[in-house]
C-alpha cells in the first residue's frame, strides 16, 4: 500500500476545562456549591469572597499594620460579583471604600468597642443555646432522686444503658443477665425489679419491650379515665392490637363484647398514647432547604427573583493581580488568575441559567401559582429546552436539587414537570393535578364510609378525567394515604 498525505477538515465537540467546570457547577445543589467554592478559595489565592463572615473584622495587613473594621486598604481585593448583573472580568468596584494615602486606615480601640456591640443587645454577649438533656440523662436524674442503694442504682443504670433511642428495651433480660460476671451474684429477679423501676420513670412507656407493653404502661398511668374504659383499652393493646391497627372494628366488638360507643372511647384513650416515648429526647437536627429562586406577584404578573442569600459574591485579589502585572506573568499565578476568572464567569452563568429556566416554568404554570396544584398543567423538559434554546440535559441539571419558594410553599423545580392523563374532551391533565384532586376527595370523604380506589376513579371520570383504578392506587400511595380499610373509623 502506497503511503500518502491527505488534508481533511472535520468538526468535533471538545469539552474544555471551562465548559467542564460550568457543567459541574450547574448540577450542584446550593450546599454542594458552597462546599466546592470553599475548596476553590483555599486552593486559589487570587480568588476571594466579598461576603466572607470575617470580611468586617479587624485584620493584620501585609505590612504589619492593623486594618480598620469594614475598610479596604490599598492593595486589597476589588469586587467582582458572581451575580448576573456584575462584571466578573473587570477590576473596578464602585462600592469599595477608599483607603488613606499611606495604605493604613485609621483604627482605635474605641472603634472596635463600638462595633462589637449588637444593636439589639445592651451587653453584646453571645447567647448560648442550652444543651438539651438526653433520655439517659433524664432517667439517671430520676434514679438519683428515688433510689439510694448503690447496687440498685448500678442495676438500673445497666437497664437504662440497654434502651434504644425510642425508649424500648430490645435486648431480653436473659441476655443481659448472661453477660454479667458470676461473682456479682445478680439474680434475674433483681434485673426484673430494676426494669420495673425504670418503667415507673418519666416519660410514661419507657423501658417497654414491645409496642403493646409501651401502650399498656401509658394507659395504666393516665389520670381521670373510667375503669371500664381503661380495662377495655388495656384488653385491646394487650390482646387485639393487630385487629385495632387493621381497623377491623367488627371483629373487635365481637371479641370484646362491646358496642360502638365503648370502643370509640377506648380508641380515644389509645390514640393519646405515644408509641415512641424516647423520641422527644432525640438530638437530631432539622435540615432546612434554602430556596434558589423566589416567586412573587407583581403588577406585571408572576416574576422570579434570585435568592441573593445563596449567591456567593466573588472577586479577584488585586494585590496578586498587580504583582502579575509588574512581573509580567508567572506561570502558576497566571493560570490561577485565569481559573478565578473562569469561576466567576461560570458562577454568573449558573445563576443566570437557573433564573431563565425558573421564569420559563412560571410562565407555563401561572394557573398553579394562582389557583394551586389542581390547576397544574402537563409539562416536559423538552418544552422548556425548546423555548430557551438549551439542551434537555441542561434543563435536567438545572431542575435537580434547585428549589423555588412560592406562595403555596417550597418546591423543587422538578415538581412542575409531570406526565399527563387524557381527558374525555381530548385534552390533557397533569398527574400533579390528579394527585391534588385525589387528596381533596379523600379529605372530604365520610370517615365512616371512605372512598375506595374504584370509587375515586369513577368520581374523576365524572369530571372528565380517564384514570384507571391502579393509577389511583399508585397516586394515593405516592401521597402516603392509607388504603380504604385503614381510613375507616367508627
Amino acid at each position: 500500500m502506497k503511503q500518502s498525505l491527505q488534508l481533511r477538515v472535520s468538526q468535533h465537540l471538545a469539552l474544555t476545562p471551562q465548559l467542564q467546570q460550568s457543567i459541574r457547577l450547574l448540577q450542584l445543589s446550593t450546599l454542594e456549591l458552597h462546599q466546592e467554592l470553599e475548596q476553590m478559595l483555599s486552593d486559589n489565592p487570587l480568588l476571594e469572597r466579598v461576603d466572607d463572615p470575617l470580611d468586617h473584622s479587624v485584620r493584620l495587613l501585609a505590612d504589619g499594620a492593623i486594618g480598620a473594621v469594614g475598610s479596604t486598604p490599598e492593595g486589597a481585593s476589588v469586587e467582582a460579583n458572581a451575580a448576573p448583573a456584575a462584571d466578573g472580568e473587570g477590576f473596578d468596584a464602585p462600592d469599595t471604600p477608599a483607603a488613606d494615602t499611606n495604605g493604613e486606615a485609621e483604627w482605635s480601640f474605641d472603634d472596635v468597642a463600638k462595633t462589637a456591640k449588637a444593636p439589639d443587645d445592651d451587653d453584646a454577649r453571645p447567647q448560648l443555646e442550652a444543651q438539651e438533656s438526653t433520655l439517659r440523662e433524664h432517667l439517671l436524674e430520676q434514679m438519683r432522686v428515688t433510689v439510694r442503694a448503690v447496687r440498685d442504682r448500678a442495676l438500673i443504670e445497666l437497664v437504662i444503658d440497654a434502651l434504644n433511642e425510642s425508649g424500648y428495651l430490645e435486648e431480653p433480660l436473659e441476655e443481659i443477665h448472661a453477660r454479667l460476671p458470676a461473682e456479682l451474684e445478680v439474680d434475674l429477679d433483681e434485673l426484673s425489679i430494676a426494669l420495673k423501676m425504670v418503667q415507673s420513670f418519666d416519660p410514661p412507656g419507657v423501658g417497654a419491650r414491645h409496642a403493646a407493653e409501651c401502650l399498656a404502661l401509658q394507659i395504666r398511668r393516665m389520670p381521670k379515665v373510667a375503669l371500664v374504659t381503661r380495662r377495655l383499652a388495656l384488653a385491646i393493646v394487650e390482646k387485639y392490637l393487630t385487629l385495632f391497627a387493621q381497623r377491623d372494628f367488627t371483629k373487635l366488638k365481637k371479641a370484646l363484647d362491646c358496642d360502638d360507643e365503648d370502643l370509640r372511647e377506648a380508641q380515644c384513650i389509645i390514640r393519646q398514647c405515644n408509641p415512641h416515648p424516647g423520641a422527644s429526647f432525640a438530638s437530631g437536627a432539622s435540615d432546612y432547604v434554602v430556596p434558589d429562586v423566589i416567586v412573587k406577584r407583581t403588577r406585571a404578573g408572576w416574576q422570579v427573583m434570585l435568592n441573593h442569600d445563596v449567591m456567593p459574591r466573588l472577586r479577584i485579589n488585586s494585590m496578586y493581580a498587580n504583582i502579575l502585572k509588574q512581573s509580567k506573568g508567572d506561570g502558576s499565578l497566571t493560570s490561577q488568575l485565569q481559573e478565578a476568572k473562569w469561576l466567576i464567569k461560570n458562577m454568573r452563568q449558573r445563576f443566570d441559567t437557573i433564573l431563565r429556566v425558573a421564569q420559563a416554568i412560571v410562565d407555563r404554570q401561572r394557573n398553579f401559582f394562582s389557583h394551586g396544584a389542581v390547576a397544574m398543567r402537563p409539562l416536559v423538559l423538552r418544552e422548556i429546552a425548546d423555548t430557551l434554546g438549551l439542551h434537555e440535559s441542561t434543563i435536567s441539571r438545572v431542575t435537580t436539587q434547585k428549589y423555588m419558594l412560592t406562595p403555596h410553599g417550597m418546591f423543587e423545580l422538578k415538581y412542575f414537570f409531570g406526565s399527563h392523563v387524557a381527558t374525555e374532551a381530548g385534552g390533557e391533565a397533569s398527574s400533579t393535578a390528579i394527585r391534588a384532586l385525589i387528596k381533596q376527595l379523600i379529605g372530604a370523604e365520610d370517615p365512616k364510609i371512605p372512598f375506595s380506589d374504584s370509587k375515586i376513579a369513577e368520581m374523576l371520570g365524572e369530571q372528565g378525567m380517564v384514570v384507571a383504578r391502579r393509577t389511583v392506587a399508585k397516586y394515593r400511595e405516592a401521597l402516603k394515604i392509607p388504603p380504604v380499610n385503614l381510613r375507616k373509623s367508627l
